[in-house]
């Protein structure tokens, strides 16, 4: 069982005691109910179930809203790096574009992935478009009756 997680355990699955920490198990792409297999099948190509708690993955709805948190949290990290850069050296213009945009670029496309995985991971705890709602204190009821 994972450090950061204190849920329940359903048969031999261990649900996420908060959404935090079901969002941190779609963060570092693994399926946010039981946190055993990778969520992704191609880089965002979420997988349709998982083969270790038989989650369905087909009905979350993601879709544009990973690319608006990854251009979100890009401009807020690269913000200060800019306005750094163009205080305190003396580079060119050219010199600072051929810094500042490979490397936007590449932060861009790598935050893709974890903000999908946490947003599909807030739909699974939060039970929307379709998902079954469940939360630890759920399964320990059904596992005592």
């Amino acid at each position: 069982m994972p450090a950061h997680d204190s849920g329940s355990v359903t048969g031999n699955i261990v649900l996420p005691a908060s959404g935090w920490a079901a969002m941190l198990r779609g963060l570092i792409g693994r399926c946010p109910r039981c946190g055993e297999v990778c969520l992704f099948m191609r880089f965002l190509k979420p997988i349709p179930h998982c083969k270790q708690c038989a989650q369905d993955w087909t009905h979350q709805q993601a879709d544009d809203f990973p690319a608006y948190v990854s251009i979100f949290v890009t401009g807020h990290l690269m913000a200060p790096l800019i306005i750094g850069l163009t205080r305190s050296s003396d580079l060119s213009i050219t010199a600072l574009i051929a810094i500042i945009l490979p490397l936007a670029v590449v932060l861009m496309i790598g935050l893709l992935q974890p903000a999908k995985g946490a947003i599909i991971a807030l739909q699974w705890w939060f039970g929307m478009h379709g998902f079954r709602k469940e939360r630890p204190e759920m399964a320990q009821n059904e596992a005592e009756s």
